[in-house]
């Protein structure tokens, strides 16, 4: 059984700048984590202090109970943003190499080499230089050298990064089989409908701060549900003060109601009577926002 990933504490300053601040949060085996915010929130500053590229000013980073240390940092794929690859070396011998640093026997660095630019669709490219290849295939390489050694933990900064659709499928289905096998994966992204269908917790951060974290479709219906009704003329105000409602924005233009509810305490049916009280329904429907939309209103708040 792999173990968790814990970050504990971590705090960084650059001068005046506070970089991170009591960042905290673990990585369960198995699990799928999005780490999102802002350019400059903190997630590779994060990312670099996990691998011990940084050092951290206070806190702690362990797998299990155990300190990263360099034993422990073999054990570790980490992807990072700013690509790592040699670009005059071809790209056989580099992955191979990569394997070899990390304690790999050559036969067992070559066989791994050959599974992963299979696996990853760069079969055809392992006797070309890295700088010959698109950077999509770059990319896959970049991802190939992550997973070389069979690590025990993977931490991914921006793999979805440039990607195609046909490649950001691949890298999808290679990080579910790695969570399956018991690995936690840690990755960042902008791309939020990619976080939000894979991942299994989320958390998001604002300068330096980890500001929401937990359950995707937890975090998404944490304010509320939205409901929205066409049809009752909204110059009724016809939903200021039904019970469960947290807010009501009208649409003259549209007669389209848009209400934040609490789904634990409001009772659907008695909403659709008052609209039905107020004037015809053309739509009563239901939806909880989407992680884009969590993320606009964390990081704006």
């Amino acid at each position: 059984m792999n173990p968790p990933l814990i970050i504990d504490g971590l705090h960084k300053r650059y001068g005046d700048l506070v970089a991170l601040q009591d960042m905290t949060f673990h990585v369960d085996p198995g699990e799928l984590f999005g780490f999102v915010g802002s350019n400059g929130a903190g997630k590779s500053t994060t990312m670099r202090i996990i691998l011990g590229v940084l050092a951290a000013d206070a806190g702690r980073v362990t797998l299990g109970d155990r300190p990263i240390d360099l034993q422990t940092r073999r054990q570790i794929g980490y992807m990072p943003e700013e690509r790592g690859l040699y670009p005059k070396m071809k790209v056989g011998e580099q992955l191979v190499f990569l394997a070899r640093l990390h304690g790999m026997s050559a036969s067992a660095a070559h066989d791994s080499m050959q599974r992963w630019t299979t696996r990853l669709g760069v079969e055809q490219r392992v006797d070309d230089d890295v700088a010959d290849l698109s950077l999509g295939n770059q990319q896959r390489v970049q991802l190939a050298a992550a997973l070389i050694h069979d690590p025990r933990v993977l931490v991914l900064d921006e793999p979805f990064s440039g990607l195609d659709p046909v490649a950001v499928d691949v890298m999808s289905d290679v990080l579910k089989e790695k969570a399956a096998e018991g690995i936690p994966v840690i990755f960042s992204s902008h791309q939020l409908d990619l976080v939000q269908r894979l991942c299994d917790r989320v958390g998001i951060v604002v300068r330096g701060q980890m500001r929401a974290l937990g359950r995707v479709e937890e975090l998404r219906a944490r304010d509320g549900v939205t409901l929205d009704v066409a049809g009752p003329s909204t110059a009724t105000r016809w939903a200021d003060g039904l019970p469960g409602v947290v807010r009501a924005d009208y649409d003259s233009n549209t007669d389209v109601t848009s209400l934040r509810i609490d789904p634990d305490t409001t009772d659907d049916q008695a909403i659709l009577a008052a609209a039905l009280r107020a004037g015809p329904v053309h739509r009563f429907a239901a939806s909880t926002p989407s992680l884009t939309e969590l993320f606009r209103e964390v990081v704006s708040a």
